[in-house]
């Protein structure tokens, strides 16, 4: 009842304000047709009483005159008669003709269309007529005509017009809330199961036909909005801490931020001495996340994996971190040895790793591994419900580790807003779909509310493996994927640096870094330097980079003497069979290239298999004159943004291999195929012929860029858009609640 009311009332108050809109219209038609009617009428009596009038005009017969024209007014319409000489005089006159009322000038013209004219006693129609003989003009008989007939009959159509529309607005209504009635139920079904799948397909899903153009547009909309609000944000903002700070308070209230990842950002390591010092990991993970988190403050969960770490850590296995400037909380978490190579050398770098690296290496995988995998996963859910302060936490779950986390905090955290970022390539199903255990890890990743890749290419490579394998909904124009009635967003997010990071900004100047360098490495000054600066990983292209360089030489010997690569590679994984044989390979290729073109005062390439800080890291940077990142594939590699970030001189050339994300934000650089070894040499000549001019236009470019697309607006992007799923579900649940609304 109380729907049908608040449907009635406005249409009827709608159609009564049409009726009263249309009502004049009509009486000014009706009252047209009224005063046509009486202009036949009037020239039909005149006509009739001509032949008869004429002989009485002739002979004055004033008595029978008066006679005729008062029989002719017995007609109810018709009020009064008169008769007007040539002159204009009124000559005679039935007793109703209105007093106020002349005849016209003889010299006007006359006409037989009528006049309204308003009396004292109301309003009369006049009409004129002519009184003619063939050979002159007698003069005119007026026909006054009674109105207030016509005014009765216009009170009467206003009325039956009125009437009219509020009938149909009671039909039209009672009709309408009938259908509603009827039709309601499935109307509501079909909108729930919309609210809670995120996704309309109108075969095989119970969906009512005609709910489905308004569960597009309303899908259309939501996006619009969410769409036009991102963009007003980004074009407004200018990507800080501060401004990413201020849009965790702005957007989600406040609200407390865990990330998740294996890496830990800062290591406690005792030396020999007993010292305990702190390191900082050759990782692109926390090179990206950690300024973040010193914007944002919270709760980083990582495996305790130094030696110190636990001394470093109070009871609750907590530290604050930066050791120097504390700004947010370190939670480590223990593993076993048994654990950590189960699940990290085990599934995680023996499996996943090559799994998704197209690299020609074979994925190894073991129950055992998967075991352990599964009970790592299980021990970070843990620490993630005991470290959140809320029910609503913000989640960032940092990648291939923690494959089967996001569903395990979603079971437990069921409100927490859950982002996942996969720091490396997602592959085609073909090749995802030799994993054993594929089905659970979708399905882990997929508690998520957002999934985050560095490229669309692996969005898209993401989703065709949902597809081939799990009974989702998925809708690709809006990169949406329903499982379970859980919706997630995938979504590119190309990470990216701190700009002006504390390690370009403490660095000397470019020659005194240079000099530094020289004397590191036993370098004659005059040397023009390339440098590459990896994992010791065999995704890296670091035997192909070598390869290059050998090849420049063959093809090039003016260089033999005059150009060195340096080669810094952090030791990686090195309890692994596969690093170690790829350890001993590219130990090998550095000493045949060096024993076939150098001296004993020349290393064509020097390699520098140890731990480096990254103060020394951007020394390396700012001192060299090439950057070679030739990764066979990577998710985006963050090596070629830092050697941008650290030459604020606009000197030196990028080299990068095609197959790493970066390059498609950096159309500037050298892009090349890593596997063809003679497009690499020639791109290494290039570089080293390069004029400065075209260095520093190249250089100014990529510099804007990095700047303007550092690691805040990634951060700040993600953190938009779960602010915009939060708002997006509060949506739905209101639109939700018009079932139960309409069931009061």
């Amino acid at each position: 009842m109380k729907l049908t009311m608040r449907f009635m009332l406005p249409l009827l108050l709608v159609l009564g304000s049409i009726a009263y809109t249309v009502s004049p219209v009509i009486e000014t038609l009706t009252m047209h047709w009224f005063t046509r009617d009486l202009e036949l009428r009037a020239k039909l009596i005149v006509n009739t009483l001509q032949d008869s009038l004429v002989p009485l005009l002739d002979s004055a017969n004033d008595k029978k005159i008066i006679s005729v024209f008062t029989k002719a007014t017995l007609d109810d319409r018709l009020m009064a008669m008169g008769y007007c000489d040539q002159s204009g005089k009124l000559r005679y006159r039935t007793a109703l003709f209105p007093k106020g009322l002349s005849c016209a000038p003889v010299n006007s013209e006359l006409t037989e269309k009528g006049i309204t004219h308003s009396l004292p006693g109301g309003d009369v129609f006049v009409t004129t007529h002519h009184v003619d003989t063939d050979q002159r003009h007698l003069g005119s008989v007026v026909l006054v005509h009674d109105m207030s007939f016509m005014q009765r009959r216009s009170s009467d159509t206003r009325k039956y017009v009125f009437a009219f529309f509020v009938a149909l607005g009671l039909i039209i209504s009672a009709i309408t809330v009938l259908i509603a009635h009827l039709s309601w139920r499935g109307w509501i079904s079909s909108l729930r199961r919309f609210l809670k799948g995120g996704h309309f397909e109108s075969k095989g899903t119970g969906h009512s036909p005609e709910l489905k153009p308004i569960i597009k547009e309303f899908r259309a909309l939501i996006r619009q909005l969410e769409s036009n609000q991102r963009i007003r944000d980004e074009s407004l903002l200018s990507w800080t801490p501060k401004t990413l700070k201020n849009i965790l308070e702005r957007e989600l209230a406040g609200q407390e931020i865990l990330i998740v990842s294996n890496r830990e950002p800062y290591i406690h390591h005792k030396n020999d001495d007993g010292s305990i010092e702190v390191r900082y990991p050759a990782s692109g993970l926390v090179t990206a996340l950690e300024p973040v988190m010193r914007a944002c403050s919270g709760t980083w969960i990582a495996h305790g994996s130094g030696n110190a770490d636990r001394e470093a850590t109070d009871s609750n296995s907590h530290t604050s971190v930066p050791p120097d400037d504390p700004k947010y909380t370190l939670r480590r978490v223990w593993l076993s040895p048994e654990e950590e190579q189960g699940y990290y050398y085990g599934f995680s770098n023996e499996g996943i790793w090559p799994l998704c690296h197209i690299a020609h290496t074979r994925p190894v995988f073991k129950s055992s591994d998967w075991n352990h995998y599964k009970a790592v996963n299980e021990k970070f859910a843990d620490a993630v419900v005991s470290e959140a302060k809320t029910s609503e936490p913000v989640v960032l779950v940092q990648d291939y580790h923690f494959a089967l986390l996001p569903k395990m905090i979603r079971e437990r955290l069921p409100n927490a807003t859950i982002i996942t970022f996969w720091h490396i390539p997602w592959p085609n199903p073909e090749a995802f779909g030799i994993c054993p255990w594929r089905e659970e890890i979708l399905e882990g990743m997929l508690g998520s509310n957002i999934i985050g890749f560095h490229i669309q290419f692996h969005c898209n490579n993401f989703i065709e493996t949902v597809d081939r394998f799990l009974e989702s909904r998925i809708d690709r124009e809006h990169s949406t994927i329903s499982l379970g009635g859980k919706l997630t967003a995938i979504n590119p997010y190309p990470i990216s640096i701190e700009w002006n990071a504390k390690w370009v900004t403490s660095q000397p100047d470019i020659l005194a870094c240079r000099s530094a360098i020289c004397e590191k490495n036993g370098l004659k000054p005059d040397l023009l330097i390339g440098l590459g600066v990896d994992r010791m990983d065999y995704t890296k292209g670091i035997l192909e980079r070598f390869l290059a360089v050998e090849r420049l030489f063959e093809t090039h010997p003016e260089w033999i003497g005059r150009f060195t690569f340096v080669q810094i590679a952090a030791p990686s994984r090195s309890s692994i069979e596969t690093y170690k044989r790829f350890q001993v390979d590219v130990r090998a290729l550095a000493e045949r290239i060096n024993s076939r073109f150098g001296t004993d005062s020349y290393r064509p390439i020097v390699l520098r298999v140890e731990h480096h800080e990254p103060s020394e890291v951007f020394q390396y940077y700012r001192g060299t004159d090439i950057c070679f990142v030739g990764s066979l594939h990577d998710g985006m590699n963050l090596v070629a943004k830092e050697f941008i970030a650290s030459r604020d001189d606009e000197n030196g050339v990028l080299i990068i291999s095609l197959f790493a994300g970066a390059s498609r934000e950096l159309p500037e650089a050298l892009i090349v195929n890593p596997y063809d070894i003679e497009q690499c040499a020639e791109a290494l000549q290039v570089a080293l012929e390069m004029p400065a001019a075209e260095k520093k236009e190249r250089m100014r470019t990529m510099r804007g860029m990095v700047q303007e697309y550092n690691v805040y607006r990634w951060a700040g992007r993600k953190l938009i858009d779960a602010a915009r799923i939060k708002q997006r579900n509060r949506l739905l649940r209101k639109v939700a609640s018009i079932g139960n609304w309409h069931s009061d």
